[in-house]
């Protein structure tokens, strides 16, 4: 193909990626080095039966007037990259100044805003995405070997967790485990503790949201390792079966391996999903336990009176940043399968 062809041939997709994903994240990294303005404050006289008093208030007008003049904010540069409620550099430096053991400065490190929400992120990205992958898997290959005669029910309950809203799901299993709830009253029986509470518990908390996101998720892996088995040669499988080969090793041996691209695949899509993790939290009113990258973005965005536009881009591209260097790993070896197959 020759270049212009294929300069033609891409330009509507780079012309999309252009205006619908360069473009904003160019405008979010912009407004990452801006904060709010400061506030105008006026003193004014209240004058009453008992004197007068004078206090500050906000100018209002100088406040519209300065945020017609400078509408981005006040530039701050990498400053809120690394203030107290970011990376935090000069809280870490006074934190293993003052700390006696690594624990101990790693306990105060983590009780950092930023920190308690990457470690929770990381955290749910870690475990929730190889459950899925192996468990997706694990319900492929056993709906394959069914009847054909039950195999459409099966797969439809099997994307029901797929089909239901994030939201909706997480408050369905949030009223669930509730004391009052089925989950949760059946526990406190199963346990004879009638104080017994999954939302109290950090813990449990960090184990219902990772057990809500493995369900939620599955059937996306399901799906492509149920459509991947379709593929698989039959010519392949009947010969192992010829030269004796158990299921488990025609797993091992055959299928696996020529579904490992699609694994891959998986392995993309869920990193950067799981990453992003903010529904089951809001859902599950865990913030008081479990704080996500995602939560600390709607969190400044809706904070008071006055949105945070300059902490939550900062956090939106530090979150860009991370997906980033989990995908690195994974790129890197679907490149290196592709130059060699090539």
């Amino acid at each position: 193909m020759k270049h212009s062809h294929f300069l033609a041939f891409m330009a509507p997709s780079l012309i999309v990626m252009l205006l619908f994903i360069a473009l904003p994240i160019g405008s979010v990294a912009y407004q990452s080095l801006f904060v709010e303005h400061e506030q105008v404050l006026v003193e004014v006289e209240n004058c009453g039966p008992f004197g007068c008093e004078t206090e500050a208030r906000v100018d209002n007008a100088a406040m519209a007037e300065l945020q017609e003049t400078k509408p981005m904010g006040r530039f701050n540069g990498i400053g809120t990259y690394l203030n107290a409620t970011h990376l935090a550099g000069n809280e870490i430096k006074a934190i293993w100044a003052n700390s006696s053991s690594i624990g101990d400065a790693l306990s105060g490190i983590s009780n950092l805003p930023f920190y308690k929400a990457l470690i929770f992120t990381l955290a749910y990205t870690f475990i929730v995405t190889p459950l899925c992958i192996i468990l997706g898997f694990l319900v492929a290959v056993c709906v394959n070997t069914l009847p054909n005669l039950f195999k459409g029910p099966v797969i439809f309950f099997s994307l029901l967790p797929m089909i239901v809203t994030p939201i909706i799901g997480s408050l369905v299993l949030f009223w669930m485990i509730d004391a009052r709830g089925v989950i949760g009253a059946n526990l406190q029986l199963l346990f004879n503790d009638p104080q017994l509470s999954l939302k109290a518990s950090p813990t449990l908390t960090w184990i219902t949201l990772f057990v809500y996101g493995v369900w939620h998720s599955i059937p996306f892996s399901f799906v492509v390792f149920y459509a991947g088995l379709q593929t698989v040669p039959q010519d392949t499988l009947e010969s192992s079966m010829v030269d004796g080969a158990t299921r488990w090793q025609r797993i091992r041996y055959v299928v696996i391996p020529y579904l490992m691209p699609l694994a891959v695949f998986i392995a993309l899509m869920q990193l950067m999903d799981n990453f992003r993790v903010f529904e089951p939290i809001v859902g599950f009113s865990a913030q008081a336990n479990a704080t996500s990258l995602s939560y600390q973005i709607y969190n400044d965005l809706r904070g008071g009176d006055s949105p945070l536009y300059g902490s939550a881009a900062t956090t939106s591209m530090l979150t860009i940043f991370g997906v980033i260097i989990l995908l690195t790993p994974v790129l890197i070896r679907t490149w290196h399968d592709f130059t060699r197959k090539t």
